[in-house]
């Protein structure tokens, strides 16, 4: 169920804010761990019983880790650890990549003429990638002793199972949430009026322009296309203002909902259109996996505090695992070795270590150059198109559009086109969910005012027109 649809809209989030509220404090985990199931139930019911499984592992696992026994017997408690760990990613290995490996071994021994191989094909639950890393999250934080084993499962399902967040993030550590999981008086009307204006502001940008540029990208993108540089500009531009708008507006509705509830989520994205070198886009973008891979990854693997050489792997292998973890494809692969190698030269040349104040214009624009040529390895269908789109990019040819792309490009959506551009150029520090959580300041009242009263009612409409599509990142 996408939060951008009808049913979510009218029928869902009101009936589930009117539950919540009129339950006592005591009961209110139990409806949300109910109904997030429910939730989750609209992308098949098969699946809530394979993650209510998962969820019972880890739960024990993390009682176990946590128990008296096992801290008497260090290798046994690291070995349950490393078991746990282990089954949650081979439980993600098998329903994410058994059909990728599958297809390659079968492409393989077609190629050395070995004869036909079998290929998996295994419908993927929604949200495993996410759901896996909170389970991580939780038995590496358990075992780390930063908390405490969750005693509850009412609240520990509440905790991976929350349906702000169940699909597709924020990636939400335990250490950032068990307290809250905990907390029974809240201010039901306070969280409800913070928590409004940033699920009408995430809506907006999903619904008003996220799925308005989307059109041109996927006509770009799309087979037998004759592409020119114009043409291909304009499609990666496209995808690079939709993915943003897409997955920042999912990470301001989720922000948004999980307050409605009382809870706060960690920020998401932080203007990573202004960053002034990659190693500053990692740290405005999708800012909860960054802090993850750093957190349970890069640092566990020694971090910068070995050889250069040593550095250097750790910093692929966060970027070979950043890539493959949104999908089984070799285009994400080669998007996050992109990165890894962009960090890598920055790290190099001390690019990364220049003052953010020095030469800000020239170093922005050529962020922003860099991250739009990623993009392009993250929205092709296969390495083939992306090279054709990158060919058409940089070795100039000139002609009119195609007809399938100038079929799409209406006034609206040129308009929107124009209007999304602007994210490039407003200053680094305007982020727009910090300031409508700047208390009762001017513009904050003006941009709450804004987004729940004109913004979020059109989003609406648009809605019920029909014209909304899925997030991005449901399918990682």
């Amino acid at each position: 169920m996408s939060f951008a649809s009808p049913v979510f809209l009218w029928y869902f989030l009101p009936l589930t804010l009117l539950a919540y509220w009129a339950l006592p404090s005591r009961a209110r985990n139990t409806l949300l761990s109910v109904v997030s199931l429910v939730f989750y139930a609209f992308g098949g019911l098969s699946f809530v019983f394979a993650l209510l499984a998962v969820i019972a592992v880890n739960f024990a696992a993390g009682l176990a880790i946590d128990g008296d026994r096992m801290a008497a017997a260090p290798g046994r408690r690291k070995a349950l650890l490393v078991a746990t760990v282990g089954f949650d990613l081979g439980i993600l290995a098998i329903w994410k990549y058994a059909g990728f490996a599958t297809e390659q071994v079968h492409r393989i021994a077609d190629v050395l003429g070995a004869g036909s191989t079998p290929v998996l094909s295994i419908a993927l639950p929604i949200g495993i990638s996410f759901f896996t890393f909170h389970h991580l999250s939780y038995v590496v934080d358990v075992y780390r002793h930063s908390r405490r084993a969750q005693r509850s499962p009412v609240q520990f399902i509440a905790y991976i199972a929350m349906f702000p967040q169940l699909v597709a993030g924020p990636i939400v550590r335990y250490h950032e949430i068990a307290e809250q999981l905990g907390e029974t008086r809240r201010d039901r009307f306070g969280d409800f009026a913070a928590g409004m204006p940033r699920f009408c502001l995430g809506l907006a940008k999903k619904v008003l322009i996220a799925d308005s540029v989307a059109p041109i990208a996927d006509a770009v993108f799309a087979d037998g296309v004759a592409l020119n540089t114009p043409t291909a500009w304009l499609g990666v531009l496209a995808y690079t203002f939709q993915i943003y708008f897409d997955f920042s507006g999912y990470s301001d509705m989720a922000i948004g909902l999980a307050r409605m509830f009382g809870f706060r989520f960690p920020e998401n994205f932080a203007r990573p259109y202004s960053a002034v070198s990659v190693t500053d886009f990692w740290r405005r973008w999708h800012m909860s996996l960054s802090r993850w891979f750093r957190d349970y990854l890069y640092i566990p693997l020694g971090g910068n505090r070995g050889s250069t050489v040593a550095t250097y792997r750790n910093l692929y292998i966060v970027f070979f695992a950043t890539g493959f973890w949104h999908g089984a494809n070799w285009t994400f692969l080669a998007w996050g070795l992109y990165h890894g190698t962009m960090l890598a030269i920055e790290r190099a040349t001390g690019l990364a270590k220049v003052p953010e104040d020095r030469f800000v214009v020239p170093r922005r624009a050529l962020t922003f150059l860099l991250a739009v040529v990623g993009w392009v390895f993250f929205r092709a269908a296969s390495m083939e198109d992306a090279g054709r789109v990158l060919k058409a990019m940089f070795v100039p040819s000139f002609g009119g559009l195609p007809p399938e792309v100038s079929t799409v490009l209406t006034d609206y959506r040129t308009l929107v086109f124009a209007l999304a551009a602007l994210v490039v150029f407003i200053p680094r520090d305007f982020v727009m969910g910090k300031l409508l959580d700047d208390g009762v300041s001017k513009i904050a009242v003006s941009l709450r005012v804004a987004y729940t009263g004109i913004a979020a009612p059109y989003a609406a409409v648009v809605v019920a027109a029909g014209t909304f599509s899925p997030f991005l990142y449901f399918k990682f």
